[in-house]
């Protein structure tokens, strides 16, 4: 059983700052990556930022500049921390990590979610 926590929401307004936190436990042999993604009402799921175990990171054009993506691995959590947030923002913000089980088939999982609010 893994678990996918994700932590760090909030309401803020223009141009301040959150940092998101996204936790994995339970059994499983190594993660490989994760994703932060986000979703806003009436628009598809789009991703945010992507992390490597090893550390490869990549952005989307949207966040680049503003939005960083980091990891500790011994802890299995990876950081989103978001600056100079804008209105358009505003989502609701979802971790997918990528692992190997202890059977090493790969397998990804979904956090519950957390709403990232930005008003102007």
């Amino acid at each position: 059983q893994v678990q996918v926590v994700e932590s760090g929401g909030g309401l803020v307004q223009a141009g301040g700052s959150l940092r998101l936190s996204c936790a994995a436990s339970g059994s499983f042999f190594s993660i490989s990556a994760t994703g932060w993604y986000r979703q806003a009402p009436g628009k598809q799921r789009e991703l945010v930022a992507h992390i490597t175990t090893p550390g490869r990171t990549n952005y989307a054009d949207s966040v680049k500049g503003r939005f960083t993506i980091s990891r500790d691995n011994a802890k299995n959590t990876v950081y989103l921390q978001m600056n100079s947030l804008k209105p358009e923002d505003t989502a609701v913000y979802y971790c997918n990590v990528e692992l190997f089980t202890r059977t090493l088939d790969e397998y990804n999982y979904w956090g519950q979610g957390t709403q990232v609010t930005v008003s102007s």
